[in-house]
């Protein structure tokens, strides 16, 4: 049974801007040391970063938190490697997800002429 969705949509722009005023601060807050080796091994870093800001905040719409409730973007894990990426989460968002007895994510990732969208759907049993 679908729990919950979430989409969002981000300007790679308004991510690479950030990133490089910011630096490995925003990284930090934002990424896991995984995803940040992922994203910066890419000849264009901020698509892949935009991607994954996209995907946090689509969980936390899944959720229903929003960036409220404990709910922070490093509890949000992109995880790739071979094959389809997918979600990990940790702490709060774990908890949130475990209250409403979710036990699959499904993650679409794509991101094309400046921007990058993600799409999730959160299932129960």
């Amino acid at each position: 049974m679908i729990v919950g969705i979430g989409t969002d949509l981000v300007g790679v722009a308004r991510i690479s801007a950030v990133y490089q005023r910011q630096g490995a601060r925003f990284l930090d807050k934002v990424y896991s040391a995984d995803e940040q080796d992922y994203c910066l091994s890419a000849r264009d870093p901020a698509e892949r970063l935009a991607a994954r800001w996209a995907a946090k905040e689509a969980v936390m719409k899944a959720l229903g938190t929003g960036w409220a409730r404990g709910v922070d973007f490093r509890h949000i894990v992109v995880v790739s490697g071979t094959g389809a990426p997918h979600l990990s989460l940790q702490q709060r968002a774990a908890e949130v997800a475990a209250g409403l007895q979710i036990a699959h994510w499904h993650l679409s990732l794509s991101h094309s002429d400046g921007m990058a969208i993600a799409m999730v759907i959160a299932e129960s049993d």
